[in-house]
């Protein structure tokens, strides 16, 4: 008699080592919630704590998808505090901030680690979301790549991964030697979680799993020697920003914002917190400034004008470029094509390339000081 589908995931999980433990992943009580259809889908959850491997849900759901009789996977991952017995609200999906006043809860910051070989370390950051962050953290890696520098591109968005859909690439990254291998393209080499869970996962992780991951993107990834490593991080002023910088040093950061106030208030919030941290500013990317019609080349201000140049002017940075709202940067970002090198010509590519130009030269300036 056949063994049922529940019975044969059952032994496919016992036969998963979990690296924190050395026993398999139900010895070690990683694994909730198993459920399996008629059809052959399996659905879990596998808790992960604050030291533990995010490469472990690849190799779970890799070992359920060579189950006989399985047809689709999916590996939700949780936080394994939440989970914890006799915790109070254990059971909720989402964290909850706690009651205690926050001067209560200091520690001592961590001691940033160089990494020599990383070369520059650029930040891209907002205020908020949709404003193109990921599109300017993109285009400005491959421009610099089509200069002739090292490029790495490190995708710290954790809650929102968009550079594998935009750089044209997803697939789970070899692990040689104990080392993530990053994946290739236009030039860039790339990390993203989106390379190791599936597209519609949520990630409903805590602060500890979030500067696990980031730590993990900078230690062991085999990046090689680069020139510059730029860093796609989530909007906002959260663990991701304050795990980045102390992690590594952070040579410089960028703030892109739209012309619209509300966006710019945003931004400007997020520059303060670079500059409380001790990163230095390089300077204020305008994204959206104008959209330009592409039969005649009008320029439209449709989100208002002058934002990006009032922010860096209260900021004392410059401007480092405007950018049109221009139909093919989207396209070019839905199909993984950037517009740097999809179209060269048009003003949407040259502003950015323009942009790295800049970042260049700052920091050629900064050597000579």
């Amino acid at each position: 008699m056949a063994t049922p589908l529940q019975g044969r995931v059952q032994d496919a999980l016992a036969r998963v080592r979990h690296p924190r433990t050395g026993r398999n992943v139900l010895e070690s009580d990683a694994v909730r919630d198993v459920a399996t259809t008629t059809s052959g889908k399996v659905r879990l959850t596998l808790l992960l704590e604050p030291g533990d491997d995010p490469v472990l849900a690849r190799a779970v759901r890799q070992a359920l998808e060579n189950v006989e009789g399985v047809t689709d996977v999916t590996v939700d991952v949780g936080d394994a505090a939440a989970f914890a017995p006799n915790r109070k609200a254990a059971s909720r999906a989402l964290p909850v901030m706690d009651d205690r006043p926050a001067q209560q809860a200091r520690v001592p910051a961590p001691t940033p680690v160089a990494y020599p070989n990383l070369g520059r370390v650029i930040a891209v950051s907002s205020g908020k979301g949709g404003v193109g962050k990921s599109t300017v953290s993109v285009n400005l890696a491959v421009a610099l790549a089509q200069s002739g520098a090292r490029v790495g591109l490190m995708d710290a968005d954790i809650y929102g991964p968009n550079v594998p859909l935009m750089m044209g690439v997803n697939e789970p990254p070899m692990v040689i030697n104990e080392k993530i291998v990053p994946l290739e393209a236009h030039g860039v080499k790339l990390i993203s979680l989106g390379f190791l869970i599936d597209k519609d996962q949520p990630a409903i992780w805590r602060g500890p799993i979030i500067m696990k991951i980031i730590t993990q993107f900078l230690r062991d990834v085999a990046w090689g020697q680069l020139d510059y490593f730029i860093v796609d991080l989530p909007p906002g002023t959260g663990d991701a920003q304050l795990t980045l910088v102390q992690a590594t040093m952070v040579n410089g950061a960028i703030i892109v914002t739209t012309p619209q106030e509300v966006s710019v208030g945003d931004a400007l919030r997020g520059a303060k917190m670079f500059e409380r941290v001790n990163v230095p500013v390089i300077g204020v990317v305008e994204n959206m400034s104008w959209f330009e019609c592409p039969h005649c080349g009008k320029p439209t201000p449709i989100f208002g004008s002058g934002g990006g140049e009032r922010l860096a002017t209260e900021l004392k940075l410059p401007l480092l470029g405007q950018i049109p709202l221009y139909p093919r940067v989207m396209h070019g970002g839905d199909t993984g094509t950037p517009i740097v090198e999809s179209d060269r010509d048009s003003s949407a590519a040259k502003a950015l390339t323009s942009i790295a130009r800049r970042v260049v030269e700052h920091f050629g300036a900064a050597a000579s000081r």
